[in-house]
């Protein structure tokens, strides 16, 4: 489970206390997917990490607490792509949010 980095309140499947948006690439193998929770009492985003290894053990972690402003143009440049979950997709959503660094 996920919890607000800045004030611990776990995060929800449903409501207004959950992911709001994901998006995934790859690089050299390796899959990257970055999943947006907005805390509406902090009003600040935690972002869970996952990173699958093509050798070697997956990970996650969490990075935050990420801004209302940051967080909501990252939200906004993710809800660009029809796609998000693709980590093969290359639309400019894609490449602007990973820095035109995938495979």
């Amino acid at each position: 489970m996920v919890c607000c980095l800045s004030c611990g309140k776990a995060f929800e499947d449903e409501g207004l206390n959950r992911r709001v948006a994901s998006i995934s690439g790859s690089f050299m193998g390796d899959e990257y997917t970055e999943s947006y929770f907005y805390c509406t009492q902090c009003g600040v985003y935690t972002v869970e990490i996952w990173h699958d290894r093509f050798l070697g053990e997956s990970s996650v972690f969490l990075k935050g607490p990420v801004s209302k402003s940051e967080g909501d143009e990252n939200v906004r440049l993710i809800g660009e792509c029809l796609e998000p979950w693709d980590k093969k997709c290359r639309c400019t959503a894609h490449m602007k949010y990973f820095d035109g660094c995938l495979d």
